[in-house]
């Protein structure tokens, strides 16, 4: 009795934990799998690229019709505007936010958590994962997109002598903060994503985070709105692509190089640490 009891008792296995980059593979099929990363990165590279493009043949085409006074100012202005459009960063700013928000609250809302969570109860070395996946994949659109348009944008300009290079001094602190604002962006998304675990909500807190508060505050009266104007990634963004100081509008507080780097560095992991430490203690 006692052997067939010993012949049919099942085996005890131990199954071994996850390792890093086997979360980091998951993370990796997750994010593709989602169809707005597969459709949306493509065609906002090419917004970004079409808008400076169009804005830079439009300078290239009205360029003998400028007086000497708007030359010299285009020469200080003009070329970044050109290789770095309001308009196609501030779609690409949200586009960049909302992909971050659903890599979170994708999984939440169809139930995916639950059995991530299942598989691997470490919480924080799947956010952590996720994080690092999506910060990746962001970095590598954002320094696309910033080269792509820089040098498009250059190589236009420089039939009128109009363009920069980018050994000038500054210039090369532009295309870098351009790259790197997107995976900034990318994350404050995920966190807020983690907070609200709804779609809308995580795009709109994102969309006045990254975008409205910076046009609706007034930074030039008191000296601690100033300080919290300066503290919003947009506004770091656009002050280290700022190659020459500001000498139509000066701002009585402007935001500093050094202050505008360490904001693009502040925002990002506070909004990790958030989503691993919100995901970590409240259930799925």
């Amino acid at each position: 009795m006692t052997a067939v009891t010993e012949l049919t008792r099942r085996p005890t296995v131990t199954a071994d934990p996850a390792r890093f980059r086997d979360l980091l593979a998951a993370e990796w099929i997750k994010l593709w799998s989602l169809r707005s990363t597969r459709w949306t990165l493509p065609l906002v590279f090419l917004f970004v690229i079409g808008v400076s493009v169009n804005s830079s043949l439009a300078d290239h085409r009205n360029w003998p019709t400028y007086p000497e006074g708007r030359r010299e100012m285009f020469h200080l202005y003009g070329p970044v505007r050109d290789a770095f459009p309001e308009a196609g960063y501030l779609l690409l700013i949200l586009a960049s936010a909302t992909i971050g928000a659903l890599t979170v609250v994708g999984e939440y809302q169809s139930g995916l958590i639950r059995a991530t969570f299942a598989a691997v109860p470490a919480r924080r070395a799947v956010v952590a994962a996720k994080a690092a996946v999506l910060t990746g994949v962001m970095l590598v659109l954002g320094t696309v997109t910033a080269a792509t348009s820089f040098w498009l944008s250059q190589a236009i300009l420089a039939d009128r002598n109009a363009g920069w290079s980018i050994g000038e001094p500054g210039v090369l602190r532009a295309v870098v903060a351009s790259a790197v604002l997107v995976p900034v962006c990318a994350l404050v998304g995920m966190g807020l994503g983690a907070l609200t675990r709804h779609a809308a909500a995580a795009v709109f807190a994102a969309t006045t985070v990254l975008v409205l508060a910076p046009l609706v505050m007034d930074s030039d009266e008191h000296r601690w709105m100033a300080e919290l104007y300066n503290a919003l990634p947009l506004v770091g963004w656009l002050r280290l692509i700022e190659v020459h100081p500001d000498i139509i509008n000066r701002d009585p507080y402007p935001a500093t190089v050094t202050g505008s780097w360490l904001t693009l560095a502040a925002w990002p992991l506070a909004a990790t640490l958030t989503a691993i430490t919100t995901i970590h203690r409240r259930n799925p």
